[in-house]
């Protein structure tokens, strides 16, 4: 009797010390370099787009007014963002980058772009990454809520009437795909996701599946779930954004890359599928992921900004 206590003794100290390895791989906060530096993008993944990276950070840094903006997201974290107004503008462009990542590798290159055309933009931190508070990334879950934090600062800010965009890549994609179900006020106008994936465990599957192809994904699924939960107060299926496109009254531009070997080109497909509100699907040949507007950038911004332009209000008052 001895003996089978011990071994489960030892079990259950295996599956904590599992538990707190995969929370402390997959969601807490880790220290990030900053990808502004030269160097540091140098020796990374996105060496070979340095230059227009850093011309972006240059774009914002040097020519823009930029503004530091703060707010308190439901659960008491203090949310960061930088605001880049444009003169007469015509609306707002909210971005939401993904997951360990920030807005110089996903939106840099993109942000003169969305300008041009006449939008302000609302670059933030997501919680848990760059200026903004938190612990521990949710893969959308809470993140979802601080969307309807911004949009009610900004609602504020500019104006009831003033236009507003929520635009996210990757985890951002599907923090805003989340959120899209949401009653924002009457401003939100619509929704643009780029390689957004369903669910965390959906997408912790599909990596394990791809990466990992030896290791069966649900004991490790199981462990991981229990400790996010535990841990970081959040279910790995407790949130997809199939459940919230189907009861969305937004229009939702949908964009991939159908070379995508991270985020799987079918999981936005699935919520393009269930999508209740008026959609538009943007499938990018070659382009892996995050990629779409780098590889196809004519085809990508056409229907970026027809999207855009077609959502404005019949009438601009702003």
């Amino acid at each position: 009797m001895t003996a089978l206590w011990i071994i489960l003794g030892l079990l259950l100290l295996v599956l904590v010390l599992l538990g707190a390895a995969a929370v402390n791989y997959v969601c807490l906060r880790h220290k990030q370099a900053d990808m502004t530096v030269p160097e540091n993008l140098a020796q990374s993944h996105y060496a070979e787009l340095k230059d227009e990276i850093l011309q972006g950070v240059a774009w914002l840094r040097e020519q823009q007014d930029v503004r530091q903006l703060y707010v308190e997201s439901y659960d008491g974290l203090r949310l960061h963002a930088q605001f880049v107004p444009c003169e007469n503008a015509r609306g707002t462009v909210l971005l939401f980058h993904g997951y360990r990542s920030s807005w110089t590798i996903d939106f840099s290159v993109s942000l003169p772009f969305y300008h041009a055309l006449g939008y302000n933009l609302l670059i933030t931190d997501e919680r848990a990454h760059g200026g903004s508070e938190g612990r521990f990334i949710t893969f959308g879950v809470r993140e979802r809520y601080d969307v309807m934090s911004w949009v009610t600062y900004l609602s504020q800010m500019l104006g009831e009437k003033h236009p507003l965009y929520l635009a996210g890549l990757s985890m951002g994609a599907t923090t805003v795909l989340m959120a899209s179900c949401f009653d924002f006020p009457g401003n939100v106008r619509g929704v643009l996701a780029d390689c957004g994936f369903t669910e965390p465990y959906a997408i912790m599957k599909s990596v394990i599946h791809t990466y990992m192809p030896h290791i069966p994904a649900w004991p490790v699924l199981a462990v991981t779930g229990l400790a996010t939960k535990l841990a970081a107060g959040f279910g790995l299926r407790e949130a997809n954004t199939v459940d919230a496109v189907a009861h969305t009254k937004y229009p939702i531009l949908f964009v991939h890359g159908k070379a995508d070997t991270f985020v799987p080109c079918s999981m936005t497909q699935q919520a393009y599928d269930a999508c209740a509100g008026e959609k538009t699907l943007v499938l990018v040949e070659n382009a892996d992921h995050g990629r779409s507007y780098l590889v196809d950038r004519p085809r990508v911004q056409a229907a970026l900004e027809h999207f855009l332009e077609s959502h404005l209000p019949k009438e601009e008052t702003i």
